[in-house]
């Protein structure tokens, strides 16, 4: 019997179909009418449109409704044991958790403990694809999304887990249905006035907007900035004026410095509202102290995100004022920093002497000690022992 389908019921049920719900498997099935076919809630096929579908609780009732089983999903399939069914839909929740990669199969299996070959088959069976076609669709799901809220291009492919640009564009056609650029829906154009001066670290930029400050990029060479700042604002009017608020640029290049220890200038940045939760843990750190990657996941309240974290490190759009150059790895190594490794241990490096200077400590000999990348820092300020 079909069933008995209320507005109500019905936007209920169709909004757990749109979710891929998985608290509705094994209540519930859906019939296309245009193609003849009914599937599970969580298939991951594309959403058929709305006044195409029928709701059914069996796969039995779709049957006998006129429907065929979907070959990817597999919804007439046996009811496997419930606990069979928990981890497969704790593999789910864990495979929707990783928003910065792809879990491995030997990752899930740790996480639910299950075998490779069991997980494999049961989940397939289950969800009707394997674990890595699952995730590798609510990739491209988040990838859409965020396209289409005008992310840029290169933040929304390292945020949605792509390596790499070229694992984007391999698989663009089949997922996009064109280009990402083709694809993203443009925001409204803004005007951004830039300055550029001299530094010790090279080369300071710094872009603002009638709101504030929307970058602050750091290099070898003007022209290279000007280049990168064209990308990711290619759709904004930018006009370089280097007399444009020039109390911000000198509060930063004294920051550089060692004259300031603190930057309070207003700022406009885009990104997801992880990579802002993310940019307000590292405006938080002192000066001079550091804190881990898993530090600020654990500050975030997502203590399993440690390498989204690090992604929201990288996509940092205003250096120094968010200091991501604080962060380092678990063992206390720097790590990466975007504008340059060496500009990072330069940065730390010059905070620890302008501290110990303020504290009265002498450096006596010339003994500071200097870390090298792949050293951990020496710190004596920092959060607890386990962050050098």
């Amino acid at each position: 019997m079909q069933l008995q389908q209320t507005p109500v019921l019905e936007d209920t049920l169709w909004e757990a179909v749109l979710n891929r719900n998985s608290a509705f498997e094994g209540k519930l099935f859906y019939g296309v009418r245009s193609t003849g076919i009914y599937c599970r809630p969580i298939c991951p096929s594309r959403r058929p449109n709305r006044n195409q579908v029928r709701f059914f609780q069996s796969a039995q009732e779709a049957e006998i409704a006129g429907f065929r089983p979907c070959k990817r999903c597999q919804p007439q399939s046996e009811i496997v044991s419930n606990a069979a069914k928990a981890k497969v839909l704790a593999a789910c929740r864990y495979i929707e958790a990783q928003i910065d990669h792809i879990p491995t199969l030997l990752e899930l299996c740790s996480h639910v403990r299950m075998s490779p070959s069991y997980l494999q088959r049961i989940f397939k069976q289950i969800i009707g694809v394997s674990p890595f076609q699952y995730a590798d669709a609510l990739r491209s799901q988040r990838l859409k999304q965020r396209l289409q809220e005008g992310e840029e291009i290169a933040h929304a492919l390292y945020d949605t887990g792509y390596g790499s640009s070229s694992q984007l564009y391999e698989k663009a056609p089949k997922q996009l249905g064109m280009t990402p650029k083709t694809y993203q829906q443009a925001g409204k154009a803004i005007n951004i006035v830039y300055a550029i001066a001299p530094c010790p670290l090279g080369y300071l930029l710094v872009a603002t907007t009638e709101k504030g400050i929307c970058a602050v990029k750091l290099g070898d060479k003007a022209n290279k900035l000007e280049h990168i700042l064209n990308q990711e604002f290619h759709q904004a009017q930018i006009m370089r004026d280097d007399h444009t608020h020039k109390e911000w640029i000198q509060a930063i290049l004294n920051l550089i410095a060692g004259d300031e220890t603190h930057l309070d200038l207003p700022l406009d940045v885009r990104g997801t509202a992880f990579q802002k939760q993310v940019w307000q843990a590292l405006q938080k750190i002192p000066y001079s102290e550091t804190r881990t990657y898993t530090d600020i996941a654990r500050d975030i309240a997502k203590p399993l995100a440690v390498r989204a974290v690090g992604n929201a490190c990288g996509a940092n759009p205003t250096a120094l004022i968010v200091p991501c150059h604080r962060v380092l790895r678990n063992d206390g190594s720097l790590g990466g920093y975007r504008w340059g490794i060496e500009r990072k241990q330069k940065l730390l490096i010059q905070e620890l002497k302008r501290t110990a200077r303020d504290l009265k400590i002498t450096d006596q000999n010339n003994s500071f000690p200097v870390p090298s990348p792949q050293s951990p820092l020496p710190n004596p300020f920092s959060k607890d022992d386990s962050n050098t």
